[in-house]
C-alpha cells in the first residue's frame, strides 16, 4: 500500500475512532471469525459473499443445490408412477444447476 494511502486510512481510523463510530459494534472485543475458506478465493468474492450470508441471501446455485437434494430424497422414497415424475423434477433441477455453474464460470472470465 502506497504511504500516502496508508496515511490517508489510518487518519480516516483515528477520526472515525474519535468519533466514536467504531464504538459497539457487531463482535467488538471478539476475535475475527476463522475463514480459511476465504484465503482461496478473490478478497472481492469473499467480500461478497459474507455480505450475502450476513444478509441471509443466498445464491441460486445453493439455492439448486438444496432442491436436487430434497428431489433426490422424494426420488429415493417414489414408487410407480410417482417414480417418473420424481426422475423428471430431479432432471429438470440438474439442468438448471448446470446451466446457473456454467453461467458462473462463463462470468468469472
Amino acid at each position: 500500500m502506497p504511504r500516502s494511502l496508508r496515511q490517508l486510512t489510518e487518519a480516516r481510523i483515528q477520526t472515525a475512532i474519535a468519533e466514536g463510530k467504531l464504538k459497539n459494534l457487531a463482535g467488538e472485543g471478539k476475535p475475527l471469525p476463522d475463514r480459511p475458506g476465504d484465503a482461496f478465493i478473490d478478497p472481492g468474492d469473499a467480500i461478497g459473499h459474507r455480505i450475502m450470508a450476513e444478509a441471509g441471501a443466498l445464491p441460486q446455485e445453493v439455492l439448486l443445490k438444496r432442491q436436487v437434494a430434497e428431489a433426490k430424497a422424494a426420488l429415493a422414497t417414489a414408487a410407480g408412477p410417482d417414480r417418473k415424475a420424481a426422475m423428471t423434477h430431479l432432471a429438470e433441477i440438474e439442468l438448471k444447476l448446470a446451466i446457473a455453474r456454467e453461467a458462473r464460470r462463463k462470468f468469472l472470465k
